[in-house]
């Protein structure tokens, strides 16, 4: 039987790696494409574009706009003299946020009165609206804070009563683990390994055996004394191989070319991805059944990947999907895996912790290998 086996591994290899184009295709694409979506797959606000409208004019509204730039996040690229002016470049999307300060900006805050920082921003971009929105608040909740201890310290040199702003003097000091730059690629790369992972070894699983179909070497290999598990074995341990490779490959990729954080063991992280391989060979395994060209099976490949994909957690929070939504991603495998993938980059968690994730992995892996394995066979008798 192992004979058998191996003689089928080593067919496949060699059909394989026949073909220079196709040694490079096995390899190349999948760091390609950590690399197209490491830079485009990116939630991070940076150098937002801003309209400043000073009705003010003062020292004090001067100051509030250094900080503005300061901030490392703003840059001012228009001074709009009225409102038609702030709605051509809202329209024509120039700027992303315009910042208004009334007059008598400067008055207000010397007698220690409410004054308002206008913010006016681009909503079409509902999570880049939010974040340029935290942080416009947050520059000028720094400067109002800075602003008030000076004028408490220069009243009490002064010998005057201090000013009551009717604020508690509460201090809040935030800290964030894991991800402390807050970076959104670091937590998107880890699910594109997962993501490129997938796709690869299900297309090339469902190719290789469709491809024995439409060239007329399955009737051959019927008549031959191999079993149909001994195909299927044979078949598939050569793209499990490629697929482990390319797991490390593309996670090489990423802390080179990234600099995610690797927390975690990468004995464990190949351990759960030959778990998630299970479940992805055996898809491309069943692709196979129902296909009867390569094409056939190249979209069915891609009608499997993008529900799985949209469906993982990798862009979209499971949280924020319907209830009944939610409960239907339990059944998709790629969600546990992304969830072990992030957890070993970011958080260093071990088995004691991913144990439920990687047993549902071995659970879906071995239900879907063991329907794809009997309907191959039942095809292949």
């Amino acid at each position: 039987m192992w004979e058998r086996i191996r003689e089928i591994v080593l067919k496949e290899f060699r059909q394989v790696f026949r073909h220079p184009r196709m040694r490079v295709m096995l390899f190349l694409p999948p760091l390609f494409q950590l690399i197209i979506f490491g830079y485009a797959v990116n939630l991070d606000v940076e150098n937002v574009s801003i309209a400043w409208v000073d009705q003010d004019r003062t020292p004090a509204s001067r100051e509030l706009r250094a900080a503005f730039e300061g901030s490392g996040r703003m840059v001012v690229r228009a001074l709009p003299g009225n409102e038609a002016e702030v709605q051509s470049l809202l329209d024509r999307g120039e700027v992303q946020a315009v910042v208004l300060i009334n007059s008598g900006f400067a008055r207000d805050i010397d007698r220690g009165r409410p004054t308002a920082v206008q913010i006016l921003v681009d909503g079409t971009n509902s999570n880049t609206a939010s974040l340029i929105s935290s942080y416009a608040s947050q520059i000028v909740l720094s400067y109002a804070t800075k602003v008030a201890v000076v004028q408490q310290r220069t009243r009490l040199m002064a010998g005057l009563p201090p000013l009551n702003f009717n604020t508690p003097h509460v201090s809040v000091h935030s800290r964030v683990w894991f991800n402390p730059d807050l970076k959104s690629r670091n937590y998107f790369i880890p699910g594109v390994v997962t993501n490129i992972i997938m796709v690869v070894t299900v297309i090339l699983t469902a190719m290789a055996i469709v491809r024995e179909k439409e060239i007329g070497t399955m009737e051959q290999l019927m008549v031959t004394p191999i079993r149909p598990l001994e195909l299927m074995i044979g078949k598939m341990i050569p793209f499990a191989l490629i697929g482990l490779v390319d797991v490390v490959l593309v996670t090489a990729g990423a802390l080179v070319i990234f600099q995610v954080p690797f927390r975690g063991s990468g004995l464990l992280l190949l351990v759960s991805s030959a778990l998630f391989l299970l479940t992805s060979l055996g898809a491309g395994l069943f692709i196979s059944t129902i296909s009867q060209t390569q094409q056939q099976a190249m979209m069915s490949s891609f009608f499997f990947a993008a529900p799985t994909f949209m469906l993982s957690g990798f862009v979209f929070p499971i949280r924020n999907m319907p209830l009944a939504v939610q409960y239907f991603t339990y059944l998709n495998p790629l969600r546990y895996f992304i969830e072990i993938v992030r957890g070993i980059f970011l958080k260093g968690t071990g088995i004691t912790i991913l144990w439920p994730q990687m047993l549902a992995l071995l659970i879906y892996g071995v239900t879907v290998m063991g329907l794809s394995t009997a309907r191959f066979r039942k095809r292949f008798d």
